[in-house]
């Protein structure tokens, strides 16, 4: 019987090591993952708004038809971005991506307590040769710094109720993602 337990427990190590590396690769080597999904109907560095799912399908899965959504495929390349999103009645949120779908930072509407949420993107790079002024305070300017050149903006509006739907939209409309001047 104890010659069975350990190659029974080294094939169940070795089993959960191969899933582990399996689940951990496999966002870089998926060929239809989000970005590629949305670099179909959305270019760089611009806000595009996502339909609404419908029954031939959504461009992301799983969306709640409760919200209405946009996005922006960002490149750092060319320089720094300034992502301006007005809120709306209910609730705005602002979700950041890298190029392979891992969050590294969200904002919503209540945590920014303002009417426009108003963010720099840059990559380490573009932060570090900011320069230092010490009258321009973290209150006075949002810095996200992404970990990618590429990557991910993600806007999400509430609709609370239908007849709402279009104010929503065209205020998620008033939305941009632009190269910062």
């Amino acid at each position: 019987m104890s010659r069975f337990i350990l190659p029974a427990l080294a094939g169940i190590v070795l089993g959960l090591i191969v899933h582990l590396a399996a689940v951990l690769v496999l966002p870089y080597l998926a060929e239809q993952d989000a970005y590629a999904r949305l670099a179909a109907v959305a270019g760089p560095n611009e806000v595009v708004p996502i339909d609404d799912p419908s029954d031939a399908g959504a461009v992301l899965p799983a969306t709640d038809p409760a919200f209405i959504s946009a996005v922006c495929l960002y490149d750092l390349a060319a320089g720094p971005l300034k992502v301006r999103v007005p809120t709306t009645e209910d609730y705005t949120s602002v979700s950041f991506y890298t190029r392979h779908g891992l969050p590294f930072y969200a904002i919503n509407d209540r945590s920014a307590g303002r009417s426009i949420i108003e963010l720099d993107l840059m990559n380490a790079k573009q932060r570090a040769a900011l320069p230092e002024d010490d009258e321009v305070t973290a209150a006075d300017r949002l810095i996200v710094e992404s970990p990618s050149d590429e990557g991910i903006v993600l806007i999400r509006a509430l609709v609370r109720e239908r007849s709402a739907r279009d104010e929503v939209r065209a205020r998620m409309q008033l939305a941009n993602c632009a190269p910062a001047t």
